[in-house]
C-alpha cells in the first residue's frame, strides 16, 4: 500500500480543547495526475472514528499527534489509487537527441529494454505515455529516431518495418502502438492501466477498435474533405458518458485515454486555429476529459508546444486548405 503523508493545522493544544473548526487536507487522487483535491475534516477526537467508516485508500499522518491511520480503499477506485503511485516515480527526464543517418546504432540485444520513438509521432507517444505512467523511466530507455533522416541501421538491425514505435525487450523487437501499450502494461511492473471489470474490458476493446475510424474522420475534416468529424467527436462525447465513476473513458484513467490523447492533443489546437472549430464546444464530457488529461504528468512530459503542432499540421494539409 502506498503511504501518503498529509500535514494539517488544528486549533488548540494538548492541554486545551480543540475547536470545532475544520482543517483542510490536499492530496493527489487521480492516476498519474498532479491535480489536488481538498477534503475537510473536523479536528476533533472524532477524526479516527470518521475515517474508519469512510475507508479511503490512503494513510494519513496527523503530525500534531504523530498518529497514523491505515485504511483500505474501495475496489471501484483501484485504477485511480494504484496509478497514483506512478506519479511519485515520474521525474523530469533529460531527453536524448534524436538519432539520424549519421548516428551510431545502440548495442542492440545487449539486455537493455529500449523504446524507439519519434518525439513528434502520436503513435509513439501512446507508448511513451504508458512507459511514464508505469514508472519505467529507469527500466525502459528512450531511443528517439529522426524520421526525416532516419538511420539505415534502424531498419536493418532493429525493426524491418522501419516505423516507430517499436520496443526492444527480451531479445525481440515488437511494434504497433496499441499492441505495445497493452504489452507494457501486462509485462512490466507498475500500476495496472486496464480494468478487471468485464463490462469495462469489453468497452475498452470497442474504443480501441474505433481509434482508426476516429482519426480518419477528423483528418478528413482537417484536409477540408467534408465534416465527418462532428459524428466522430459526438461518439467520443457519448463514450465518455458511459461510466460515471470518473471523467475518463472507463471512468478511471486507463490505456484507452492513452490511445486517444496524442491525437486529440493535435486536433484541438489545429482546428481551433485554422477552422475556428472548438471540438469541446457543446461537448462537456470531452472538455472535462481534456482538462483532466492536462493535469497528467506522464502525459505532459511527452507533449509538444501546441503552436508547433499547429504549424506541423498546416504544412501537412496546406495543399488541401
Amino acid at each position: 500500500m502506498a503511504t501518503l503523508k498529509v500535514s494539517y493545522c488544528v486549533t488548540g493544544t494538548s492541554s486545551s480543547p480543540l475547536t470545532s473548526s475544520l482543517s483542510d487536507f490536499s492530496l493527489t487522487s487521480s492516476p498519474c495526475l498532479s491535480s489536488k483535491k481538498t477534503i475537510r475534516f473536523p479536528p476533533t477526537n472524532r477524526f479516527s472514528h470518521s475515517f474508519e467508516r469512510q475507508k479511503p485508500n490512503f494513510c494519513f499522518q496527523n503530525h500534531s499527534f504523530s498518529r497514523v491511520i491505515l485504511i483500505k480503499k474501495p475496489r471501484a477506485t483501484r485504477l485511480s489509487a494504484v496509478a497514483t503511485m506512478a506519479t511519485n516515480k515520474i521525474v523530469q527526464e533529460v531527453l536524448p537527441p534524436a538519432l539520424d543517418s549519421t548516428s551510431e546504432p545502440p548495442p542492440v540485444f545487449d539486455g537493455t529494454t529500449r523504446l524507439y520513438i519519434s518525439y513528434l509521432c502520436p503513435y509513439a507517444q501512446r507508448v511513451w505515455i504508458t512507459r511514464n505512467c508505469k514508472g519505467l523511466q529507469d527500466k525502459v530507455k528512450l531511443v528517439p529516431i529522426d524520421l526525416k533522416n532516419r538511420p539505415d541501421w534502424y531498419k536493418e538491425k532493429v525493426y524491418p518495418p522501419n516505423k516507430v514505435p517499436s520496443l526492444e525487450h527480451n531479445n525481440e523487437v515488437k511494434g504497433e502502438s496499441l499492441d505495445l501499450i497493452k504489452y507494457i502494461d501486462s509485462h512490466f511492473e507498475g500500476p495496472s492501466l486496464f480494468p478487471d471489470e468485464p463490462a469495462k474490458k469489453e468497452f475498452a476493446e470497442e474504443l480501441f477498435s474505433y481509434t482508426d475510424s476516429f482519426n480518419k474522420a477528423v483528418i478528413s475534416f482537417c484536409k477540408g474533405d467534408g465534416n465527418e468529424a462532428d459524428a466522430a467527436l459526438d461518439y467520443i462525447e457519448t463514450a465518455l458518458s458511459k461510466f460515471d465513476d470518473g471523467p475518463f473513458f472507463l471512468g478511471q484513467f486507463s490505456l484507452v485515454d492513452i490511445a486517444y490523447a496524442p491525437f486529440i492533443e493535435r486536433y484541438h489546437p489545429y482546428l481551433l486555429d485554422v477552422k475556428k472549430y472548438d471540438i469541446t464546444a457543446g461537448r462537456p464530457k470531452l472538455a472535462a476529459w481534456f482538462e483532466e488529461m492536462n493535469k497528467n504528468e506522464a502525459f505532459n512530459q511527452t507533449r509538444r508546444d501546441p503552436q508547433e503542432l499547429v504549424e506541423i499540421y498546416k504544412k501537412r494539409f496546406e495543399a488541401k486548405l
